[in-house]
């Protein structure tokens, strides 16, 4: 694994021990990594009313984007879990439209990672290749 991609998995990890995740107990970390090589962290935050709740995936990439970042190469997730966990189907959604077909790199507990691009985790993603262009009258 890439240097840069071991300091990626490290902030995940420790982004994770930041979770507020007191219904489901799954605590969960992200860090992404821009192009010029910053590094940005979120971690999963629950709401009672659980479709209030947004993810460690989703939190990295708001906080890179509100910061004005619009380039990434690479996103990793931590989690407690012996396997490896991938993002949700709106993370995906996220990551494919605000980061494009980057590296994700999935972690286990145990300290293994496995590396696959965002488009293979959502084959033929709807984006804004999808959306009309219409001209006004």
């Amino acid at each position: 694994m890439r240097m840069k991609y071991k300091a990626l998995v490290e902030a995940a990890k420790k982004a994770k021990e930041f979770s507020f995740s007191p219904y489901s107990h799954f605590r969960v970390g992200a860090a992404v990594l821009t192009k010029d090589g910053k590094i940005f962290t979120g971690t999963n935050i629950e709401n009672s009313s659980y479709s209030l709740t947004i993810c460690a995936e989703r939190t990295a990439l708001f906080k890179a984007i509100s910061e004005g970042e619009r380039q990434f190469t690479a996103i990793a997730l931590a989690t407690d879990e012996i396997g490896f966990t991938s993002p949700c189907g709106s993370c995906r959604q996220v990551i494919i439209d605000l980061a494009g077909n980057i590296d994700v790199i999935l972690t286990s507990s145990n300290g293994a990672t496995k590396i696959m691009k965002s488009k293979t985790l959502i084959p033929l993603a709807f984006g804004d290749k999808n959306l009309k262009k219409t001209k006004k009258k």
